[in-house]
């Protein structure tokens, strides 16, 4: 049974930094790619960034730059380095995974981590 584990989120003031992980346990394979996506409140779900097996990336606009997105493929993790926050950077941050098998895909999401950026 895969679980993912999303830990790093929380409080911090405009221009500041966090670093979100998530680690995946259970028996999984054939990991084609990782991403973090967000929700705030009112707002549907969003793609925030992405790596894929072969470490092509992919961000959205509004984080281009300030957002960096890693992968410890040895310890199935999944990394979000976030820099210089705004206050529209706030809400709930959630990991995902995404498999393949016998050519069909499988999404695997966390239970999403809080980030709040505010003075």
């Amino acid at each position: 049974q895969v679980q993912l584990v999303e830990s790093g989120g929380g409080l911090v003031q405009p221009g500041g930094s966090l670093r979100l992980s998530c680690a995946a346990s259970g028996s999984i394979f054939s990991i084609i790619a990782r991403g973090w996506y967000r929700q705030a409140p009112g707002k549907q779900r969003e793609l925030v960034a992405s790596i894929t097996s072969g470490g092509s990336t992919n961000y959205a606009d509004a984080v281009k730059g300030r957002f960096t997105i890693s992968r410890d493929n040895a310890k199935n993790t999944v990394y979000l380095q976030m820099n210089s926050l705004k206050p529209e950077d706030t809400a709930v941050y959630y990991c995902n995974f995404v498999t393949t098998s016998a050519s069909v895909k499988y999404a695997y999401w966390g239970q999403g981590t809080q980030v709040t950026v505010s003075s």
